[in-house]
């Protein structure tokens, strides 16, 4: 997967913010947002382009497995050949990797918003190393997902 500039921009100020101050934090809490926001769209359009190009196939078994109507298409047609099992296990990794991206976006974000709740540069801290693994994680599950296509 190439790097995405926005996701390497919200990277570095994730990073850097980890050790500024309660003054800076308070100052800067909105372009932190917006650098986070600009990633995650970044990421998650950059999966949506990624599995537009997977084969009919992996996207019927990925919906099945996320339990999601297939694109179009029954899954019950889905084919149930020695090959299908192998895609049906591939869809399952897949969405095991979206997931674990998804739980860690999640958590960082409630993170962030128990921050500015509690004024808290400690919890705030820990929602910029959350955020980055969890942009870390949605990259792995995007690579994984070209890998498929």
């Amino acid at each position: 997967m190439r790097k995405l500039p926005d996701v390497e921009n919200a990277k570095a100020l994730m990073t850097d913010a980890m050790s500024w101050s309660v003054m800076k934090w308070l100052r800067q809490k909105k372009e932190v947002r917006r650098a986070a926001d600009r990633a995650n769209a970044a990421l998650d359009q950059m999966e949506e382009k990624t599995k537009a190009r997977w084969s009919d196939a992996l996207k019927a078994a990925y919906a099945s497995v996320a339990d999601l109507p297939a694109a179009g298409k029954s899954v019950a047609r889905a084919p149930s050949t020695a090959a299908s099992g192998d895609v049906l296990t591939l869809a399952k990794k897949l969405k095991h990797a979206d997931d674990e991206a998804s739980r860690a976006r999640m958590e960082a974000e409630r993170t962030f918003d128990e921050a500015e709740k509690q004024l808290s540069t400690s919890m705030a801290r820990e929602g910029c190393r959350q955020a980055v693994h969890s942009w870390e994680l949605h990259e792995k599950a995007i690579a994984l997902a070209e890998s498929a296509g």
